[in-house]
């Protein structure tokens, strides 16, 4: 009784929902194509919300007993095509494959998959929902969705017909559906396919991080230890291709554990939602009052934060050139709409290295998407074997993919190789990297290609006084006729803006000693007036202070971009 109330429920939603019609419309499409199907798939939208408001049992089932929901739409399914003549073929209610796509999940912490605690609890097959940012993804391969079995035994009823038939369900892997140890229950003889009936799908799998692991690649950890591993997500049919790397999204799907090399915890996908983080909605009030006070200059607003700017690392009123620049291009990334044209590259060329790379670090981890590359990594996406033994090759993001609407820092040019710094090139130009993936290695018939758009801003240095110049003529303090003979001239030209910092031609010395010998007897004390007027807290809201000052703002912009 408890069954049929369910399935009454289920048709009673589908009515209300919309998803009747639905149904009736896809079922057209499988009539009019006159073909014998060993599998009909069909996907019903389903509002979690909706069903536990109409039935709650219905709506539990769906929640935490998703495969046996499936089963109960199933059979309700199975009886409109036969009441109603919608599919002439179809034969029996195994070959209907109902796939339940839900909305969303309750907003409650057990139905949350979180990435970054340990032990992992989460045994039943049920939905949960989980957010990171792909970082790998393989190709699309083909994989069966569903096959026809028929008994070897020609006497039995079960040779012939759609008795037997094996579909895909979330966390199998291709041996459960396909295997030749089957056996029929009428007469235990070995089953067989019957291969002109399989039906196949396309696959693709993506892995994904907490937003919160970009704290290892900006450098720092808060001083806190913490964990994080990747999730391998399984996308399949509709959902292929459906992810971007080094985008965010919110998937809903039903855990599994799949054996490779070790277990590993993969997720086969339900749904999934780009997500956009959403941005601070004001400025601090210390900003707003500067604001105030300097409304009668277009000029003094940004001047003022230039000169203040990083006052923990360098003193006020040091570098404010390389720090307006800086600015300029962490205010590009508060533009989640921005053309790829838009990106502001900076390369400077210095002789204080460390504290560049000091000043370089600080900016970067004001933002969301700053990624420090580090030397033992790639910059670029990189192709692999796949470590599921699927077939399909794996496409690693690398630093710049991560950096995706933000900064990505590569540290000195001198450290990154010839060919690499060719590929930084080519990146600079086109805004683009192309991923070639060679046949022959990776056991295809052809050789394929991926493209990916980049969209970060790069920052990196090169150092004055390198070895490989060390008896080099000394440069002059002008932009445009500084040294950089180590660095091939078609890359400086590339990056947008060119900043030299010889701070002992443009700044006193002894102000930046002052400050490093402050800082090394009290690291967390602040030594200026305008660091405890203005706190990194306030420049962390983001670039929303300028949201407020196009015109001071925009004249700046325009006369850095075309120096």
């Amino acid at each position: 009784m408890s069954n049929l109330k369910m399935k009454e429920a289920a048709l009673v939603y589908l009515d209300r929902s919309g998803g009747l019609q639905k149904f009736i419309d896809d079922c057209k499409y499988y009539s009019d194509s006159k073909q014998s199907y060993a599998v009909y798939r069909f996907n019903i939208l389903i509002n979690p919300s909706d069903v536990v408001e109409l039935d709650p049992e219905l709506g539990n089932h769906i929640l935490h007993h998703p495969l046996k929901a499936a089963q109960v739409f199933q059979s309700v399914c199975f009886v409109a095509v036969k009441t109603l003549s919608l599919i002439g073929q179809l034969q029996t209610e195994t070959q209907i494959n109902i796939v339940l796509k839900l909305t969303h999940l309750p907003p409650l912490s057990s139905y949350v998959l979180d990435l970054c605690e340990f032990p992992f609890n989460y045994a039943s097959q049920r939905f949960y929902m989980m957010q990171g940012i792909v970082i790998a993804m393989t190709t699309v391969t083909r994989y069966t969705r569903g096959a026809r079995f028929l008994c070897s035994d020609e006497a039995c009823p079960f040779s012939k017909g759609f008795q037997y038939i094996r579909v895909h369900v979330p966390g199998a892997t291709e041996s459960a559906t396909v295997r030749n140890d089957f056996l029929c229950n009428l007469c235990s003889s070995s089953l067989q396919e019957d291969r002109k009936f399989r039906v196949l799908g396309d696959k693709q799998i993506v892995e994904i991080i907490t937003t919160k692991a970009l704290h290892v690649f900006q450098g720092y950890s808060k001083n806190q230890p913490f964990r994080f591993q990747t999730f391998s997500i399984f996308l399949r049919d509709e959902l292929v291709n459906k992810m971007k790397m080094g985008s965010e999204y919110k998937i809903i799907g039903i855990p599994a554990c799949v054996k490779t090399s070790q277990t590993a915890l993969c997720v086969e996908a339900n749904s999934i939602t780009l997500y956009n983080p959403k941005v601070p909605s004001g400025i601090s009030d210390n900003f707003r009052c500067l604001l105030s006070l300097t409304s009668n200059s277009c000029w003094k607003f940004t001047a003022i934060l230039a000169n203040i700017f990083a006052s923990q690392i360098v003193p006020p009123g040091t570098y404010n050139l390389l720090k307006l620049c800086l600015l300029m291009s962490l205010v590009q990334t508060g533009d989640r709409n921005k053309k790829l044209e838009d990106c502001l590259d900076i390369l400077i060329v210095t002789s204080d290295t460390l504290l560049i790379d000091r000043l370089l670090n600080f900016s970067m981890n004001l933002i969301s998407r700053g990624i420090h590359h580090p030397v033992s990594t790639e910059v670029f996406p990189t192709v692999s074997r796949n470590k599921y033994g699927t077939g399909a090759v794996s496409i690693q993001a690398g630093s710049a993919l991560l950096a995706k609407g933000g900064i990505c820092f590569i540290g000195d040019l001198a450290s990154h190789k010839k060919d690499k710094l060719e590929q930084l090139q080519s990146v600079l130009e086109s805004r683009s990297i192309t991923a070639y993936i060679p046949g022959k290695k990776f056991g295809e018939d052809i050789d394929q290609q991926m493209t990916f758009p980049i969209q970060c801003s790069f920052w990196s240095f090169v150092d004055m006084d390198s070895s490989s110049r060390r008896n080099a003529q000394k440069t002059s303090t002008l932009i445009g006729q500084m040294d950089c003979s180590s660095i091939p001239v078609n890359l400086v030209e590339a990056f947008v803006l060119l900043v030299n910092c010889n701070e002992s031609s443009c700044h006193p010395l002894l102000p930046t000693v002052q400050h490093t010998l402050k800082k090394a007897t009290d690291p967390e004390g602040l030594l200026y007036l305008a660091s405890k007027q203005f706190t990194t807290e306030d420049f962390e809201k983001g670039p929303l202070y300028f949201a407020l000052l196009p015109m001071h703002f925009f004249r700046f912009n325009s006369i850095m971009k075309s120096i």
